[in-house]
């Protein structure tokens, strides 16, 4: 996703961030001819803490508009909610961090203050618009802190390509997340906050 929101300030990350080798190919044997291009992308783990434990934001994108990565998804799941984490384009003069904190605010509504990165994820998909392309993606990945919003308060644009935001138990994020990459990064978060208790 490409927007031009402003997101205030930033923060820098103290610790070392992991890194995580992921691919997800939509096809063992896409056509040779397909021209093939790049994304690379940011989004977050956004934590709050409500009744005694940890949450995690997520956000059921809307279809109409999806990648066949989601569309694929959605034909094998029983139920048709996608739940995933908030993430987007990275914009020119934006570093990832930078992204990932504006995409969190555009596609759930709330603040939030960066913690560490926790990994990059890649995987090939093929665009459902255009050339069709087939793209090969990085996304970075970035633990936050709940500052401030209401989930889900996103301006009515938006609406296009988000359904709606829910706050997820960190402990069963992983299951509940649609997307394989997406799973192992809640996993990464969860292992974190086990070993920093005093967040």
């Amino acid at each position: 996703m490409h927007k031009n929101s402003k997101t205030g300030d930033r923060y820098l990350l103290p610790l070392r961030a992991q890194t995580a080798k992921i691919q997800r190919p939509v096809s063992e044997n896409p056509p040779t001819s397909r021209k093939s291009v790049r994304e690379f992308s940011a989004g977050g783990v956004v934590l709050r803490r409500m009744r005694e434990q940890w949450h995690v934001a997520a956000i059921e994108p809307n279809i109409v508009n999806a990648d066949s990565i989601t569309r694929n998804a959605v034909k094998l799941r029983r139920r048709p909610a996608i739940l995933a984490l908030p993430k987007g384009a990275i914009d020119k003069g934006e570093s990832p961090e930078q992204s990932a904190i504006r995409e969190v605010l555009e596609e759930t509504g709330v603040m939030v203050q960066a913690i560490t990165k926790l990994t990059d994820i890649k995987y090939f998909y093929v665009r459902s618009w255009g050339g069709r392309e087939r793209v090969f993606k990085l996304v970075s990945f970035f633990l936050f802190r709940y500052v401030s919003g209401r989930l889900g308060d996103i301006q009515p644009a938006m609406r296009k390509e988000v359904r709606r935001a829910v706050w997820l138990p960190l402990e069963q994020a992983a299951q509940k997340l649609t997307y394989p990459g997406e799973k192992q990064v809640a996993q990464i978060a969860r292992k974190y906050v086990r070993a920093h208790p005093d967040l």
